[in-house]
């Protein structure tokens, strides 16, 4: 870090400025699971301009994780706004054109860590909020956790459990994950596919390469497994959702010699699945097609797995629509493709959309995102607030 940029992050910022905003988030570090400097800003600004404000940071399983949940107003409807305001690790600060935390301008960009992901949807999403004002009737609400890009287990999904058991009524939420792939209007996200991951074992006998008739190699079996689960594919897509998919990540038997046949193969593999699964179906499927080799093995699947979902078509979504559409011109996807985020445990507290900044250079060296984008986002969650409210 070039020296004073921390300070930096205590200067004075127009709240209404989505760019100032989007700088001071950047220059305040929270690399996960330290999310706290940028955690406290936005638990300032929010409390600056009139909202409630509660920490609700957890740590079962693991560092503190700071997460809030603000509010201003106390009747229903209530539009909620979803982020994270923890970033994964810059990399070799070296390698950056500017230092990874400084929040630099240059050519009608914005450089740093988290500016595409997602410290500049949060900045254009307070400044939005903070320009309508408070509902005339009605509330304007945030969730912002520091846990997404880690294990995202003491964060969005712990803050909605606080909630849900209150009794806290969302009646719909905008999360501002990086959404389109090329340019501002291409698409919005409505659910997204569910993950499942596993680890498949099979064992064998160690011995010598050169009398194999002394030993049992678990390889050939492990590979006709793994054959069993990628033959054919698990469906062809639905409606709104495109293909399942199984990919093999990992094939491990911890050998470093030529002359030794190993125990042990273990696999590991990772399922992104659609409607025409739930967990436990896939689950099925992936046993009965490892049953009928008829080989011996273990199958474990690891915890943390979700179910997809879909916000269904209705005036919210096209509320979603016609706001990015008014703005840059464009009618966008309404898509479910892509990884996981936290959406999967905000769509048990109300219906969600995704929509956030061009995503591009995100986890990237030189993560960076045009001034001019973070200006239109701020416009269409302001066209949203404002249908939002009307209607």
């Amino acid at each position: 870090m070039l020296p004073g940029t921390a300070a930096k992050s205590d200067l004075p910022v127009d709240p209404t400025d989505p760019v100032a905003l989007a700088r001071a988030l950047i220059r305040a570090p929270s690399v996960t699971p330290d999310a706290e400097p940028a955690m406290a800003r936005v638990a300032e600004l929010l409390t600056a301009a009139g909202y409630h404000v509660e920490r609700l940071d957890f740590s079962d399983h693991g560092p503190r994780v700071a997460n809030l949940y603000a509010r201003i107003g106390t009747e229903g409807p209530n539009l909620c706004f979803a982020g994270h305001v923890d970033v994964v690790p810059p990399g070799d600060a070296g390698e950056w054109r500017h230092d990874p935390f400084s929040g630099a301008l240059a050519d009608g960009l914005l450089y740093g860590r988290g500016a595409v992901d997602m410290k500049g949807a949060v900045a254009a999403s307070i400044a939005a909020a903070v320009r309508f004002g408070a509902p005339p009737a009605g509330s304007l609400s945030f969730l912002i956790t520091g846990d997404e890009e880690g294990p995202a287990l003491d964060g969005t999904v712990r803050v909605v459990e606080a909630l849900k058991a209150r009794g806290e009524k969302v009646d719909a939420c905008i999360l501002g994950e990086p959404t389109n792939p090329a340019a501002m209007g291409d698409a919005f996200k409505i659910g997204r596919r569910g993950s499942l991951s596993g680890v498949l074992t099979v064992e064998g006998k160690q011995g010598h390469v050169a009398y194999p008739h002394l030993a049992d190699n678990p390889i050939p079996r492990l590979l006709r497994l793994l054959g069993a689960l990628t033959a054919a594919p698990l469906d062809e897509g639905s409606e709104f959702f495109p293909p399942s998919n199984l990919e093999v990540i990992s094939v491990d038997v911890g050998n470093p010699v030529f002359n030794l046949i190993p125990a042990k193969a273990e696999a590991r593999f990772n399922v992104r699945f659609n409607d025409h699964f739930t967990l436990a179906s896939l689950e099925a499927e992936i046993r009965r097609r490892l049953d009928a080799t008829g080989l011996a093995h273990r199958l474990a699947f690891r915890p943390g797995a979700s179910q997809s979902f879909r916000t269904e078509p209705g005036p919210f979504v096209e509320m979603v629509r016609a706001a990015v559409a008014a703005v840059t011109g464009r009618v966008p996807e309404a898509s479910t493709s892509g990884g996981t985020s936290d959406a999967r445990f905000i769509k048990d507290l109300c219906p969600v959309i995704e929509f956030g900044l061009v995503g591009r250079t995100m986890h990237q060296v030189d993560e960076a995102c045009p001034v001019d984008d973070i200006v239109a986002l701020t416009a269409i969650y302001e066209r949203i607030i404002q249908s939002f409210f009307a209607r």
